[in-house]
C-alpha cells in the first residue's frame, strides 16, 4: 500500500497541469522541490498511507509562499492525519489518512522577515529563574536572560516572542510551558492523543505558537502571511492566486480570524497608545 501511495505521488508530479503549476511558482527550483516531497513521503510511514492529492496540495501551499517542506529545516510540513469520514445512507463510518499543510516557526519568521517591515523578530525558550518580573496592567515582562551555558542545564518553563518593526512599534507574546501544552491539546486532536509534531518535537512546537500568537495579535500581516496563516493545519483541497480552499479535520484552526484580525490588532493599539500617553 505505501508503495502505491508513493508511486501515486510521483505520478501526479509527473502530471503536465500539476507540473506546470508548480514551476510557475518555483521556477527553475521545480525538481528539487519535487525531489523533497517524494523524501517527505519515502520517510514517513504514516504520510505514505496518505491519500495522494492531499499530499501534493499541502506542497502546492509551502511551494506558493517558496517554503522548503524538508521537516529537518524547520520551515513547514507535510503531517498525516487520519480523518473520520462519516458514513451515509446508513453504511459506516470509515477511516482516511489525509496529509495537513502546517508551517513551522521558522516558516512564520521568514514570511515576516519577506514583508520588509520587521527590524528584528526574534523566538525563545525561557528558562526557570529567567522571569524577574511581570506588570499584570501593561501585561510586559521583564526577563533577566542567564548566560548560555548556565541556562541549558536549566528547565524550560515557557517560551517568548519578540518583534521590532522598522516604525518602532514592538511587541512581546510569553506563554508558560503548560499553557502551550494546553494550547496544542485544545487546537490539535494527535496532541491531545499523545502523537504527531506536539509530541515529536514540543519545542517547535511551542515556539511556533507564540510567534504565531504574537504576529496573529499584533503585527501587520502581509497577504502571503494571511494565505499561510489560513492554510496552517488544514488540509488543502486548492491553491489559486486568489486564496486556498482548505478544510480544517484536525480540530479547528489556532488563528484569529482573518477578517478579525485587523479590527482587533487596532483596538489593541489604541489600547496600547493610551497606556503609554
Amino acid at each position: 500500500m505505501s508503495n502505491v501511495i508513493v508511486q501515486s505521488v510521483k505520478g501526479l508530479m509527473n502530471n503536465a497541469e500539476i507540473k506546470k503549476k508548480f514551476a510557475d511558482m518555483l521556477g527553475e527550483r521545480v525538481q528539487g522541490f519535487f525531489v523533497s516531497v517524494s523524501n517527505c513521503v519515502s520517510n514517513n510511514d504514516l504520510l505514505q498511507k496518505a491519500d495522494a492529492n492531499s499530499v501534493i496540495m499541502a506542497a502546492a501551499v509551502a511551494a506558493s509562499l517558496d517554503l522548503p517542506i524538508d521537516p529537518n529545516l524547520g520551515f513547514a510540513y507535510i503531517v498525516p492525519y487520519n480523518n473520520k469520514v462519516k458514513g451515509t445512507n446508513g453504511q459506516p463510518d470509515t477511516w482516511k489518512t489525509v496529509a495537513q499543510f502546517q508551517l513551522g516557526y521558522r516558516g512564520l519568521i521568514q514570511l515576516s522577515q519577506r514583508s520588509g517591515q520587521f527590524k528584528t523578530i526574534n523566538v525563545s525558550d525561557v528558562r526557570e529563574g529567567e522571569i524577574e518580573m511581570e506588570d499584570f496592567l501593561t501585561g510586559e515582562i521583564t526577563f533577566a536572560w542567564l548566560p548560555r551555558a548556565e541556562r541549558l542545564k536549566l528547565p524550560v518553563i515557557g517560551y517568548v516572542a519578540y518583534f521590532r518593526l522598522l516604525n518602532g512599534f514592538e511587541k512581546s507574546f510569553y506563554m508558560s510551558k503548560e499553557e502551550a501544552d494546553a494550547h496544542g491539546k485544545k487546537y490539535s486532536q494527535t496532541s491531545k492523543k499523545g502523537y504527531g509534531l506536539w509530541k515529536d518535537d514540543f519545542d517547535s512546537m511551542a515556539k511556533k505558537t507564540v510567534v504565531k500568537m504574537l504576529l496573529s495579535k499584533f503585527a501587520p500581516l502581509s497577504i502571503q502571511m494571511q494565505r499561510a496563516v489560513i492554510a496552517d493545519q488544514g488540509v488543502v483541497k486548492d491553491v489559486n492566486n486568489d486564496a486556498i480552499d482548505v478544510d480544517y479535520v484536525d480540530n479547528a484552526p489556532d488563528s484569529l480570524n482573518i477578517a478579525n484580525i485587523e479590527s482587533e490588532k487596532q483596538a489593541e493599539r489604541i489600547a496600547e497608545h493610551i497606556l503609554k500617553a
